[in-house]
């Protein structure tokens, strides 16, 4: 085989697009502050993990509203397990010093981590949809339109509810044709159906509990997201910006599926 011939050969680099990947991390600071390089590399990860789970949470979507009550299991355990590897990339990031990141945080101009379409999908997804975030979308933003699709579009809580109705369970017609661009609300019609299987499916409760686990661990990772920006940056706005940590805080405990909390008490 010819030189020619091997330099097309699919092999470990070119599967991975590895050369474009590993010249993706350029610092803005001249000279190249150490730091921030780890900066780069750990929310281009949170990116990718983000890509990853609006590919399990879109599967999981289809699985609920074709009654695939396994496959919808094992494809939110896989989300799961995203969340508390996020989790654990925080613990690098806290490895940087406030004064490491003021070394370069002046480079990163109006960029900031709320700008993050992805997340905002991410999200919509899972039915935390707050109009305000939207005067946060300017229209220049990269995945603005996949976001704003997310956001019109049925949630997972949607889904979730569709996949109940062909489980035989008696979803309010208010419920099942409710405005899909709508925060989840709790219901306490719902919630007495949602009791009710608890007690008597196991299989549905185990459903229940791995939605749960999705729900905490967006919330485990939210207060150590907010911890972060405290130790890095303190009470400042944030870049871009952005509100800081204030506005974070109040995200830290908001519930994607209130129902599924809400009957923990009836027990």
């Amino acid at each position: 085989m010819s030189d020619a011939a091997n330099t097309t050969e699919l092999n470990y680099a070119t599967y991975l697009g590895l050369e474009g990947l590993l010249d993706l991390q350029q610092p803005r600071s001249n000279p190249a502050e150490h730091d921030e390089t780890l900066f780069i590399i750990i929310h281009q990860v949170h990116e990718l993990w983000f890509k990853q789970m609006l590919h399990e949470l879109d599967l999981a979507g289809s699985q609920l509203r074709d009654g695939d009550l396994w496959g919808v299991v094992a494809s939110l355990k896989r989300v799961r397990m995203i969340l508390k590897t996020l989790v654990g990339q925080v613990d690098i990031l806290e490895t940087m010093t406030p004064e490491s990141f003021e070394s370069f945080r002046s480079r990163l101009d109006t960029s900031s981590g709320f700008q993050s379409m992805q997340f905002r999908e991410l999200e919509f997804k899972l039915g935390l949809k707050r109009a305000a975030v939207l005067e946060y979308m300017p229209e220049h933003l990269l995945g603005r339109d996949a976001a704003l699709e997310r956001f019109n579009a049925p949630s997972l809580v949607d889904d979730f509810h569709q996949f109940l109705a062909t489980q035989g369970v008696d979803i309010p017609s208010e419920i099942l044709e409710r405005d899909t661009k709508a925060p989840n609300e709790p219901s306490d019609g719902v919630q007495d159906l949602l009791e009710e299987l608890a007690r008597t499916r196991p299989d549905m409760n185990m459903l229940f509990e791995t939605m749960l686990d999705i729900d905490e661990g967006l919330q485990e990772w939210r207060y150590r997201h907010v911890q972060l920006v405290r130790r890095t940056i303190g009470d400042k706005s944030g870049t871009g910006g952005s509100p800081g940590v204030e506005y974070l805080k109040k995200t830290v405990y908001e519930p994607a599926f209130p129902d599924l909390w809400a009957i923990r008490a009836r027990f």
